[in-house]
């Protein structure tokens, strides 16, 4: 498949497309598919309804016969030619202009970003093909993207061309292509990170990201996740950074790269905080989902609904892990990741603590309204319920072990069985896995925290206290919002055990209370 991108020469904010498919056995039909939805989103998104106009050529130009045979899928009749052309227009405008989101496609005059699945097409028995996309941009505009580039550089008057293995590639690749972007670029053992920001700039030129202080922190916390795994699945890295001057806060995880969508851009250190949070979010993703993926998801199915019910693992352990990640890298202080666990917690017990659903069957129903409120007290989240069960996991392993095993040997494990060779995993396999790194059978945690529906405050409090902390419902007063919050009990044991669970080095006051408990 060869695949050509320009804008539209008579309607602004619309995407012109050209999908080409060679060597056709003339006389013969073919079918081209767009996806009904992307990887990293588990509902149908429709994409087909932002074409206007679709016709199909063979590579003389001559129309084709081809008709619309579901709501994304085309029919066509070949004749005597070797090539079918279909040719399109994207609808890229999104109603409120700076709505961007992290999975979906815009052009404007100094602006192209395109997350592929969005509007590229493949042929059915095309799949995995080898695949090539011409971007046709002003040739000094700064492209990036975690495709390979083949284009002649030299060449200034042809298009960018990228070139991916397979469709699969293609469409886990978006780009970001503009006049400007700010290129920030660290290095671990073998690999070669990229951070990319677009937008941001203050009228004195600046930036509202500081480079060098991208550059040890994102260093540190993709340091600490490599060494969690021993290795780290790509040759090269992309972080795609869209500023906004509105409030968002959105990122999509992506084979070797991921978009995150984050405003205002006058936020200042929120700003740079949700820039750490959502981007060691992602990066975690490059592991877990990407490649420890459930087997219901290889290959993906860009046709239909692919439902699976270990959601939980992949969004619930990686929002666990994106905070957690900054802590132990020292990205974070204590107060610091604190502060976003008490989130977590927070969203989920005053959000949806009572609802009905498990994590399994909440996992599933993502492809029905699993991205909207939906009925009251229906579903849980399985990020914020989901990074809890992982919570809940990790400490029960490390006090059944002393911290001699944790859940980092469960996704270390994960990760050798299936991720690496990209096999597939089942609910029972993360079960079976978990249950031989703690050493004893977890039925009831299974029962209870994933297949249950309890809120999860009892044992989320049992195992809190063992590190000095609690979840408790306050009252409101002058000083403090009521609700949910997450307290330091004071206990010196427990912070011992905190230390040791954010596997950080002691600070002085640490060292003190080891003191006072060996005298104990």
């Amino acid at each position: 498949m060869h695949y050509r991108l320009s804008a539209d020469p008579e309607l602004p904010h619309y995407i012109a497309v050209e999908a080409e498919l060679a060597q056709v056995t003339p006389g013969s039909v073919i079918e081209l598919q767009l996806p009904a939805w992307r990887p990293g989103r588990y509902e149908l998104q429709h994409f087909a309804k932002n074409i206007q106009r679709f016709t199909v050529t063979d590579e003389t130009g001559h129309p084709l016969p081809f008709r619309k045979i579901t709501k994304d899928r085309w029919r066509v009749i070949t004749k005597t030619g070797t090539t079918v052309i279909a040719k399109y227009n994207f609808y890229s405008l999104i109603p409120t202009t700076y709505q961007l989101n992290a999975g979906s496609s815009f052009i404007d005059e100094s602006l192209l970003y395109v997350n592929p699945v969005n509007l590229c097409l493949y042929a059915e028995g095309h799949i995995n093909d080898p695949c090539t996309l011409d971007v046709h941009i002003p040739r000094h505009w700064t492209v990036a993207c975690g495709l390979t580039r083949i284009d002649d550089a030299t060449d200034i008057s042809g298009p960018v061309r990228l070139q991916a293995a397979d469709f699969y590639e293609l469409v886990d690749c978006p780009l970001l292509a503009a006049p400007s972007l700010q290129h920030i670029q660290y290095d671990i053992q073998q690999t070669q990170f990229h951070v990319w920001i677009q937008g941001g700039w203050r009228t004195d030129g600046t930036t509202a990201f500081d480079a060098d202080r991208i550059v040890d922190d994102f260093t540190r916390f993709s340091a600490q996740q490599i060494a969690l795994y021993g290795e780290f699945p790509e040759g090269d890295y992309h972080f795609l950074t869209l500023v906004l001057p509105v409030a968002y806060y959105h990122g999509v995880e992506h084979r070797n790269s991921t978009v995150l969508v984050l405003g205002p851009a006058d936020e200042g250190a929120g700003l740079y905080n949700d820039l750490l949070g959502v981007a060691s979010h992602e990066l975690f993703h490059a592991w877990n989902i990407i490649r420890i993926r459930p087997t219901e998801l290889l290959p993906y199915d860009f046709t239909r609904e692919n439902y699976f019910d270990t959601c939980f693992v992949a969004e619930g352990v990686t929002t666990y892990y994106g905070d957690l990640m900054l802590r132990r890298s020292g990205v974070f202080d204590d107060d610091a990741y604190l502060k976003e666990l008490q989130v977590i917690v927070k969203r989920h017990f005053e959000n949806n603590g009572r609802a009905f659903q498990s994590l399994t069957e909440s996992s599933w129903d993502l492809w029905l309204d699993g991205y909207e409120k939906g009925v009251p007290d229906r579903k849980v989240s399985v990020y914020h319920k989901g990074a809890i069960a992982a919570l809940i996991l990790d400490l029960r392993i490390r006090r059944l072990t002393n911290h001699a095993q944790s859940l980092d040997d469960v996704m270390r494990q994960m990760w050798i069985r299936f991720g690496k060779p990209f096999i597939g995993y089942t609910l029972d396999d993360y079960r079976t896995v978990a249950e031989s790194v703690a050493g004893e059978r977890l039925t009831d945690y299974f029962n209870l925290c994933i297949f249950g529906n309890s809120a999860l405050e009892e044992p989320l409090n049992e195992l809190l206290a063992w590190v000095g902390l609690q979840v408790v419902w306050e009252a409101p007063t002058a000083d403090l919002p009521g609700g949910i919050h997450l307290i330091d009990t004071g206990d010196v044991a427990g912070r011992a055990e905190r230390a040791r669970w954010f596997g950080a080095a002691l600070t002085a006051e640490n060292k003190l209370l080891d003191t006072d408990i060996a005298k104990a």
